[in-house]
């Protein structure tokens, strides 16, 4: 066990771990254009069409709780950061792609632009809900686990997730639709936070599963006593 807030200078699964966030991260927003229909699998709530991103996105979330929990807040901080970072050099590239003029045999401009063209709207709720999103769920789980004294994990991958994709949720649908003609904001919503929150409860035997395992392999377990949970203090630690 760490001392408060410590981490060893080259954990070993760190970067894997963090590969396979900052991948959730984009793959979701390329995949979030197509618009799914989950009725099939809702139960009682009819029409629930989501973005094609929630098989996905909730992913980043539960790899984040395993950031925090094993490796601790700082650590999730930094992977959160370059995470945005890599995303955003994503989203330049692939407007930078859709204006380079394309070769006279290529046909296919119209499909590039439907499937990944970008408004400058909707790329501004994703990554300020990504950020504010990641941040709480991040912040919650670190400050419960101090307060549980490490006990009870589900209490705290669940209930960061709840305040985290409830943030996301909220912040993404009011920037990238509000004011737009024929969409009511709330049921869009609420039903992105029950799905994303559902897939965290169900996900929950993995996570236990997964910390379990890295913590032994690291031979970690960092709380946050006196971590600064401030998120862009990222370059003091």
């Amino acid at each position: 066990m760490t001392a408060p807030g410590a981490l060893p200078r080259q954990p070993s699964f760190l970067l894997l771990v963090a590969s396979i966030f900052t991948g959730c991260l984009i793959v979701s927003n390329i995949v979030a254009v197509k618009i799914a229909d989950f009725s099939g699998v809702s139960g009682p709530i009819p029409d629930y069409f989501l973005p094609a991103a929630v098989v996905v996105f909730p992913v980043s979330y539960i790899i984040g709780d395993i950031l925090t929990e094993v490796y601790g807040y700082r650590a999730a901080r930094r992977v959160i950061w370059s995470a945005f970072i890599a995303n955003a050099i994503a989203v330049v590239a692939i407007v930078a792609a859709q204006h380079v003029p394309a070769a006279p045999f290529w046909k296919d401009q119209s499909a590039y632009d439907a499937i990944l063209g970008q408004t400058w709207r909707i790329v501004a709720a994703s990554f300020a809900a990504f950020l504010v999103g990641e941040f709480a769920n991040s912040a919650v789980l670190a400050r419960m686990k101090i307060l549980t004294e490490g006990r009870f994990l589900w209490t705290r991958t669940i209930g960061s997730t709840i305040v985290g994709e409830g943030l996301d949720s909220a912040i993404f649908i009011t920037i990238a639709f509000a004011g737009v003609t024929g969409i009511e904001l709330w049921p869009l919503i609420w039903k992105q936070w029950l799905f994303k929150s559902l897939f965290e409860v169900v996900a929950t035997p993995f996570t236990y599963a997964a910390v379990i395992a890295l913590k032994r392999l690291e031979g970690i377990d960092t709380y946050d006593r006196g971590t600064d949970f401030n998120p862009i203090a990222v370059w003091q630690d």
